[in-house]
């Protein structure tokens, strides 16, 4: 397997623009009687969304993949965007590497053996195992994907307020983005170097 470069290394404001930087991670989930399935998000680093989300009963390529195929279909990636995960072979497979030239898009990986890397996707998931999980099991798949799918969409991306965003949620901030001029990014950004 050949790593891709850490882009996010020595990234420079310009490029740190939302949907240009892009932030992945799989964890496990775990179901009754001793099972798992397994969670792909792709998540904005600027604006702290959720674009793309997938989960299987097996961590394969095809997870990753379908959900950054979700978030491409949303619209919420921009050319020539940097696409930053760790080394985990789904991240290395062809099919991946090909989605990622089809849509022009930067891969990025973490340094080898660098968690700290993809802190913003492991702080996700620590949030995430922390106020929908709180150590519990769901029954079964379906009953994952349905709560994964209310905390995700109906929480987390419209509700839940980040200090980094100035306690806004992600698409709060977004649209807060969107609306007002140019300005409102270059100060938000300075802040955050």
């Amino acid at each position: 397997m050949t790593a891709a470069l850490n882009l996010l290394k020595d990234l420079s404001l310009a490029e740190c623009s939302p949907a240009k930087v892009i932030i992945g991670d799989i964890t496990y989930i775990r179901l009754r009687g001793g099972k798992f399935c397994y969670l792909a998000v792709w998540q904005d680093k600027v604006t702290r969304r959720i674009i793309g989300w997938s989960l299987a009963r097996e961590m394969t390529a095809e997870l990753v993949i379908s959900a950054l195929q979700k978030a491409i279909r949303k619209g919420l990636i921009k050319a020539s965007a940097i696409v930053h995960s760790d080394r985990g072979s789904q991240y290395a497979s062809t099919g991946f590497r090909y989605l990622l030239q089809e849509n022009a898009f930067r891969q990025s990986m973490s340094g080898k053996g660098n968690c700290y890397d993809n802190a913003q996707a492991e702080s996700f998931f620590s949030g995430f195992k922390a106020e929908l999980i709180e150590g519990g099991v769901f029954e079964d798949i379906e009953q994952a994907r349905s709560e994964i799918f209310s905390y995700i969409e109906g929480y987390y991306n419209r509700v839940r307020l980040h200090s980094s965003l100035g306690y806004k949620s992600p698409m709060e901030f977004e649209m807060e983005l969107k609306t007002k001029n140019g300005g409102m990014i270059d100060s938000f950004l300075s802040k955050k170097t």
